[in-house]
């Protein structure tokens, strides 16, 4: 199988090396080329690291470096490509665009798959004229760690296409569940977002503090981060936003994102990432 994966962030570079760790050829294109040298320079990194701790031969990290070949040009990308994986930011006219430009450019019988989490393959596929291979691959970050994947159909999708995409799951080492009838939040995250909802509700009544609320998510459900702590983890603008969305998208108070986490955000305290959130964090 050869694969080709749009969009060399954070998700596309994991995406793509963890099918080159599964012996997958890879292409991964990204129209910025620091991009892709900063993906790169993060695989090597992560698989260097593995080496170090015994989790993994350098004959063997070597081999899969190789397999991800990078380019700027998409239809270099996916031209001969049996699947490709959308990972760019989300953001539904780019993705659509992009759909439309991969119909065109990849060959007729490849599967078209979006990484996104909150856009359902469903606003995507119409922008195609092949929605009958088209579906969801929701893979969760980090790629390299996390083993689930979500198979999300759209409303065309065939059996043939979610096949596909379980093999795939299979040959990168990963395990994926299939999601027959499309719904916002999938499976996990739209659980997550009722567990950490309720958290948010009692933070924001003043039942505990949310040192509190972790502490006890933490030691009574066995979450290994509480969902602030996870939070941070992520990104409070993630959190924020795709509550955000899922409220807009239901009109369903409770998704409505919290007054002290859109605070945070306006704030510019996002967590891990700028040093603080609703924890600190020392920059190293």
């Amino acid at each position: 199988m050869k694969l080709a994966v749009i969009g060399a962030g954070s998700m596309g570079a994991q995406i793509a090396m963890q099918a080159a760790l599964g012996g997958i050829d890879v292409t991964l294109q990204d129209k910025d080329q620091p991009q892709l040298d900063k993906a790169r320079e993060s695989n090597n990194g992560h698989l260097a690291r593995r080496v170090e701790k015994g989790g993994l031969t350098q004959d063997a990290a070597k081999a899969a470096l190789d397999r991800v070949r990078t380019t700027t040009g998409l239809e270099d990308a996916v031209r001969e490509a049996d699947f490709v994986i959308e990972a760019v930011f989300e953001n539904l006219e780019v993705k659509r665009t992009i759909f439309a430009e991969l119909d065109l450019l990849a060959p007729r019988d490849a599967v078209l798959a979006s990484n996104s989490s909150t856009i359902g393959i469903s606003k995507l596929e119409d922008a195609t004229t092949r929605p009958e291979r088209c579906l969801n691959m929701h893979f969760f970050f980090p790629v390299l760690v996390m083993d689930l994947v979500e198979v999300v159909r759209g409303p065309q999708t065939s059996d043939e296409a979610v096949e596909r995409a379980l093999e795939l799951a299979r040959q990168m080492g990963r395990t994926a569940v299939v999601i027959n009838k499309e719904i916002d939040g999938f499976i996990v995250n739209r659980i997550l977002h009722a567990a950490t909802q309720e958290a948010y509700r009692l933070l924001d009544a003043g039942i505990a503090s949310f040192e509190d609320i972790d502490t006890a998510v933490e030691k009574g459900l066995n979450w290994p981060m509480g969902p602030f702590r996870l939070g941070d983890f992520s990104g409070l603008d993630v959190t924020y936003n795709a509550r955000l969305h899922m409220y807009r998208t239901t009109g369903d108070e409770r998704y409505r994102p919290s007054p002290q986490l859109e605070a945070k955000v306006r704030e510019g305290r996002l967590g891990r990432k700028t040093g603080e959130g609703w924890y600190s964090y020392e920059k190293k």
